[in-house]
């Protein structure tokens, strides 16, 4: 019989430490007495037909020539198998990624040849690429939030461990306010969880003015300008980014709101005339304003009129406007007016037809809607804010009590006098 033949061993390289299960192929292996590794026996071995053995090394170092030797003698074919030194991690970039997986992380360090494996925290990475003998691209698989040690694994051994982080995505419970105009500028509170390492904040996927991270459960965020609606709004970190669905996370911007008309445009400095406010975009008002000062009350009777009631104010005219979430409206004017007062009539007396021109006399009476003798209404001229022309009507002879009524009130009244024409 022929001595034995080593074509082949599988795997070539193994730790150090010995241990490494390799298959020795060749020819003649009959009668196998011992199995090297250099000059160090295996561990153990075992024939498995003529052709195949399967043998664990010992210990040892650097390259070594595998040879079988049996009752014919040793093989001589030149076999090597490579004791390789453990890897070593030395660095993690980034180190740390959301708890979905999915981060392209960057492994620096030594001895990464024939590497079979990248894992973290037990898990096998995604995929890895060996760019070199020391640097590994491997991607992080899902895994729960908290520390994962990362090792790389050779045919050497098990590389030491570093630490990855996983971080669970941040959670948004609630905003305040939750409506601002759609000029953005509105200052909002954030509150949630997982707010560290924030990388941005949005509102309708157009990112926040500014925000400042007060905590790992508050944002302070400034809105961005945005079309009227709800904005969905989102926080990103390394962990991810938050639910876009979730209901607690809107954002409503709301239009500028927009006054048409006042009805009436006057009344009493008293107060208490109810005015109807017409316009656009006054759901949510928060304020009705009469140079600034909060009418009495309001009710809004819907997205395009509100009902108001005055305060007392001083004489003179004054620029109401309405607030909502979307801003201050335009100002329309209301006059605030004394009430009239009458001091004379002239001439005060007058036949029983109609047609007698009288001038009134008095204050307050630019605002005048109605002249009246007695019930009956007469037809006037407002000449100045201190005289109105009137025609007085026909009527019976005898006194009559003459006022002047304005937006702000009804004046006291003067006495007319009709005179009977003398009969004949």
């Amino acid at each position: 019989m022929a001595p034995p033949v080593v074509t082949s061993v599988s795997p070539s390289q193994g730790p150090p430490t010995g241990g490494t299960t390799v298959i020795v192929t060749g020819t003649d292996f009959t009668g196998v007495v011992i199995v090297r590794f250099g000059s160090i026996p295996a561990t153990s071995f075992t024939v498995n037909s003529s052709t195949q053995i399967t043998a664990v090394t010992p210990a040892g170092s650097g390259t070594v020539n595998v040879t079988v030797t049996t009752t014919q003698g040793t093989s001589t074919q030149s076999v090597p198998f490579t004791y390789s030194t453990a890897p070593t991690l030395s660095s993690l970039s980034p180190n740390q990624g959301p708890a979905s997986g999915g981060t392209t992380v960057t492994l620096t360090g030594t001895g990464f040849t024939n590497v079979t494996g990248v894992r973290f925290g037990g898990v096998a990475a995604t995929s890895f690429t060996v760019n070199s003998s020391t640097q590994i691209t491997a991607v992080s698989p899902a895994r729960s939030a908290g520390p994962a040690d990362v090792t790389v694994t050779t045919s050497g051994g098990t590389s030491n461990a570093l630490t990855f982080t996983y971080v669970a995505a941040p959670s948004i419970t609630g905003l305040s306010p939750n409506r601002g105009p759609a000029s953005g500028g509105t200052t909002v509170m954030l509150t949630g969880t997982g707010f560290t390492n924030v990388t941005g904040v949005r509102f309708g996927g157009v990112a926040a003015t500014s925000f400042t991270a007060n905590s790992s459960t508050q944002i302070t965020a400034v809105t961005p300008a945005h079309a009227a609606g709800a904005a969905v709004v989102t926080v990103t970190t390394v962990g991810g980014t938050s639910d876009p669905d979730d209901p607690d996370a809107f954002f409503f911007y709301a239009a500028l709101p927009t006054l048409t008309a006042l009805d009436p445009a006057s009344g009493p400095t008293a107060g208490g005339t109810t005015v109807r406010l017409t316009g656009n975009n006054l759901l949510g008002a928060t304020a009705v304003l009469f140079d600034g000062a909060a009418a009495a009350s309001f009710t809004v009777d819907s997205a395009t009129q509100i009902t108001a009631v005055t305060r007392s104010h001083a004489p003179g005219a004054t620029e109401v406007t309405v607030i909502t979430p979307g801003g201050t409206s335009n100002p329309l004017g209301y006059v605030f007016l004394d009430a009239p007062v009458l001091a004379s009539l002239v001439p005060d007396k007058g036949p029983t037809h109609a047609g007698t021109v009288v001038t009134l006399t008095g204050s307050n009476l630019a605002a005048a809607t109605r002249v009246q003798f007695g019930a009956v209404p007469a037809s006037f001229t407002v000449v100045s804010p201190t005289q109105v022309t009137a025609v007085a009507p026909a009527g019976p002879a005898g006194p009559v009590s003459v006022t002047v009524t304005t937006p702000a009130a009804t004046s006291n009244g003067r006495t007319y006098t009709r005179v009977a024409a003398p009969a004949i």
